[in-house]
């Protein structure tokens, strides 16, 4: 018997991932099925506009909608690593953390 592994999600963030704050910064690339990848936050799912939209429950995903929130990996992981500077948290973006963070690690002030 073989056992198979599967990559079924990547994890995209500006943050490293030692910083506390990392995952609430986090954009997830899902592997959908059959080669097709969505760009997710918080069960938002990115279109190919660059906006976001609620993902509706499976049954609920007509082929339309499909059409315009998948997308293959390279795509979907460019499109994440590109809206991963804008994430925002309590009005604090994920560029505004970075520079906080780095501000922490180098002993300067808040």
């Amino acid at each position: 018997m073989t056992a198979y592994a599967t990559v079924t999600q990547y994890a995209v963030t500006l943050l490293p991932e030692t910083d506390i704050n990392s995952p609430l910064y986090e954009i997830t690339v899902d592997y959908r099925g059959h080669g097709q990848w969505a760009v997710t936050r918080h069960r938002q799912c990115m279109n190919h506009a660059g906006g976001w939209d609620w993902e509706p429950i499976p049954s609920e995903r007509d082929d339309d909608w499909l059409t315009t929130h998948r997308f293959d990996l390279d795509t979907a992981l460019r499109l994440a690593k590109e809206a991963a500077p804008h994430v925002t948290v309590n009005g604090i973006t994920a560029t505004e953390a970075l520079a906080r963070s780095a501000r922490r690690q180098d002993g300067g002030v808040r």
